[in-house]
């Protein structure tokens, strides 16, 4: 294993023969620290994910988790928790310092961030995900910078971060800090990063397993051999975490959790992180005798952890104190030369923010849980206001069609009104460049199922943002490879063998977040234009923003297709999600289910949201097929589900069901036999003809391929309309995904009817929504 020492140890080994000196007077002197005669105390304090945040923001009228203490404050608690004496304590953080951060840090590489960090005298850190955001050569060569000229003065640590090329670890596994006398080795972990930075960015690096990368520098550290170092308490720094703060979560199969119980018992304490949790748990190792504290301080600076470790006299150690101090109540001085530079920092970000890029008329706002924290799960119109700007950003040069946007860069919500740069740099602080993509429409519909997470991943749902005029249905009962059932852009059906132009980040690009679809594509070309920036130009081109209020992505689970299709006195039931979105003002109340001009039923919506998915917005149409009669279906109220009055005709034709909701419509791949008006002179027993060979209407659909064709339809409207992909996959043999049903005989003519007038709809709504003249339920 790579024994490079650290510059600290470095440090520590070329003064070897003065620290022991200074050790033996220190053991000699009594002290209020030693807890009993020959015992040691030492006391470690630390941070983890704190991203920047160095300027105070807090939430009125009392402070909630995830404020910001800000770092004058984070260092007046230390100076005067540590005292004067700072042989005995040390500062450390479990990673994730930078990265992901609040303008006034983000908009200056995150500078000040490593400079008020290194004035509070931070010793060492883990390497978290987000200190790789620009990559490794970033990290190596400007944040850490090189041994005589460093810039983040504190060792950043990993044992498990390995080189490619020589399966060693990459960085310094651990760091020696001597602490009231005692070598207090500190060995650093990181989370798997896969789907959590850019691939492109560490292509040369690969994960290890964390507790077998600590293991193995723990007995290194108390094998008594000096050359690979020595170490008389051990501590791990984990830049990963519990998903929660409830201990059971600590007997899970994540790798945190076996780490908790795994991890050699001659680590003495865990403090972690990544997971941005408030939690002081004790757990006994596998194979030890004694608990171990296991402690999380939460997100950005809002507590402070504290450890107190004890090392008698036999150098069993113990811990004697585990706790997080909150640091946002006033309780502590805010250190003024850390203020100085926070407020210098804050200064040089109001000039390059303050510049004012366009107007929103409403709040755009990212997803929601339950409990009023970021869903990643859910769409929002922030998330689709970002996809339609960088589709619009590489549209002219690089011909885009279609844009993804990925929820977890979105770090803030957009307020109505008058949007500053600064504003508009928070909403997505990571620099990535644009890239734009060619992807089958197979390889589309691949990249949307990856929405739904490995079982490894720690969100089992995350939500692309969709740019105007894609769409697409998914059934969420349906098995994994196969939720979505309908894909269309501009109302057209997206083809499976097609090749589109598709707009995504950089992160995404090379398969961030588990979408490794978009890491397939056939040709990458990097537009060379950061998010940021694409943002910017958009305001410059339209100064006047109207959010687009509706659904990109509808939920339909319906009654199979009978063999022949529906018939007069079917009964239909289809269960509807996704019809709302969970931070949006003006939602829609109801929905409605209608085929040609007549309302089949409507049933009020349920708003109810479902936690990391995207299913709030739920209703059940259910309604009888009409049968023959003259009369038309009678609309439900809403607040129900009804079934349509029977009618009698002496023909009929067959229609697309049409669900609508507020300013969605969506046209379902389904049709229903309505009463029709009998031209003078036709036999209305005789089967309508098709068109001539080059006419609308007249291609016949092959079973074998994905329901894309030429066709013509008398509807019209505004909305997301959507149109059936029965075969995307190549495979489907033309079954309707969501259904189960087979596209037989008699629905052929009304699914190429139904192609052309989906067009139609969504290309005027499209071009409504760009005048600002769509007027929105």
């Amino acid at each position: 294993m790579n024994t490079k020492p650290t510059p600290r140890r470095r440090r520590l080994v070329s003064g070897a023969a003065l620290a022991t000196a200074g050790v033996l007077v220190a053991l000699s002197v009594p002290s209020a620290a030693l807890a009993a005669e020959g015992d040691t105390t030492i006391d470690i304090y630390d941070v983890n994910d704190f991203h920047g945040r160095i300027a105070q923001s807090l939430s009125t009228p009392a402070p909630r988790d995830g404020d910001a203490a800000g770092a004058a404050v984070l260092a007046g608690a230390l100076e005067q928790l540590r005292g004067e004496d700072t042989s005995t304590s040390a500062f450390v953080s479990a990673g994730d310092n930078i990265g992901a951060s609040t303008f006034e840090s983000f908009i200056q590489q995150d500078q000040p961030t490593i400079d008020v960090l290194n004035a509070m005298d931070l010793s060492v850190s883990a390497i978290g995900n987000h200190e790789l955001d620009k990559g490794r050569t970033d990290l190596e060569d400007r944040v850490i910078g090189p041994d005589d000229a460093r810039n983040a003065t504190w060792d950043y640590v990993s044992a498990n971060i390995l080189d490619t090329a020589t399966g060693e670890p990459a960085f310094d596994p651990y760091s020696i800090q001597e602490i009231s006398g005692k070598r207090v080795g500190f060995i650093g972990a990181t989370v798997d990063l896969e789907g959590l930075v850019s691939p492109s960015g560490i292509e040369s690096l690969e994960m290890a397993d964390i507790t077998d990368s600590v293991n193995a520098v723990a007995d290194d550290l108390t094998d008594g051999v000096a050359d690979n170092g020595e170490a008389d308490v051990l501590v791990l720094l984990v830049h990963d975490g519990a998903e929660t703060a409830a201990a059971s979560d600590l007997d899970g199969d994540s790798a945190f959790a076996r780490a908790v119980h795994a991890v050699s018992p001659k680590v003495s304490a865990i403090l972690s992180g990544h997971t941005h949790q408030t939690y002081v748990h004790s757990v006994v190792p596998d194979g030890g005798t004694v608990a171990r504290p296991v402690i999380q301080t939460g997100s950005y600076g809002f507590n402070l952890g504290h450890l107190q470790l004890t090392v008698a006299a036999d150098g069993s150690v113990a811990a004697t104190a585990a706790e997080n101090i909150r640091l946002v109540d006033g309780t502590f001085t805010p250190d003024a030369g850390v203020a100085a530079t926070v407020s210098a920092a804050v200064a040089e970000a109001d000039v390059l923010g303050a510049v004012e890029l366009g107007t929103t008329d409403v709040d755009m706002r990212r997803a929601l849980q339950s409990d009023g924290s970021e869903n990643r799960g859910g769409e929002s119109t922030l998330g689709n206001f970002v996809a339609e700007v960088q589709r619009s950003a590489t549209e002219e040069r690089q011909g885009a069609q279609i844009a993804f946007m990925n929820p977890g860069g979105l770090r803030a919500d957009l307020a109505g009104g008058a949007v500053t740069y600064k504003e508009a740099a928070v909403v997505q602080p990571f620099a990535n460049t644009l890239v734009v993509l060619d992807l089958t429409g197979a390889q589309v519909k691949q990249a949307l199922e990856q929405q739904w997470q490995p079982s490894t991943a720690s969100r089992p749902f995350l939500k692309l943002g969709v740019s105007e005029g894609f769409a697409y249905t998914y059934d969420p009962a349906a098995a994994s490879g196969s939720r979505i059932t309908a894909m269309t852009l501009d109302g057209a059906p997206i083809d499976a063998s097609t090749t589109y132009k598709v707009t995504v980040n950089s992160f995404l690009a090379s398969g961030g977040d588990n979408f490794t679809a978009f890491a397939a594509a056939a040709a990458k070309q990097d537009s060379g234009k950061v998010d940021l920036e694409a943002q910017v130009e958009y305001f410059e081109a339209n100064p006047e923003v109207t959010v687009a209020a509706d659904q990109r992505s509808v939920g339909v689970t319906m009654t199979a297709t009978p063999a022949g299709g529906f018939q007069p006195g079917d009964d239909v039931s289809m269960d509807l999600s996704s019809l709302v979105f969970s931070n949006a003002g003006d939602q829609p109340t109801s929905v409605r289910v209608s085929a040609g001009d007549q309302v089949l039923a409507t049933s009020a919506i349920d708003p109810t949201i479902v936690d990391t998915t995207d299913e709030q917005g739920t209703a059940t149409l259910a309604f009888t097929v009409p049968t023959a009669g003259t009369g038309a279906a009678t609309p439900a109220a809403p607040g129900s589900a009804t079934r349509a009055a029977a009618v009698t005709a002496a023909a009929t034709t067959d229609e697309p069901l049409v669900i609508t909701v507020g300013a969605t419509r969506i046209v379902l791949p389904v049709t229903i036999p309505l009463a029709a008006a009998v031209d003078p002179g036709t036999d209305p027993d005789e089967p309508g003809q098709p068109g001539q060979p080059g006419e609308p209407g007249s291609e016949p659909i092959d079973g074998d391929d994905d329901g894309a064709g030429p066709g013509a339809d008398n509807g019209a409207g505004a909305g997301t309309d959507l149109a059936a992909d029965p075969a995307a996959d190549g495979t489907a043999n033309g079954a309707l995904a969501y259904t189960g049903a087979e596209l037989t005989a008699p629905a052929v003519v009304a699914g190429l009817l139904l192609l052309a007038g989906i067009t139609a709809m969504v290309v005027a709504r499209r071009k409504r929504a760009r005048r600002a003249e769509t007027a929105l339920d």
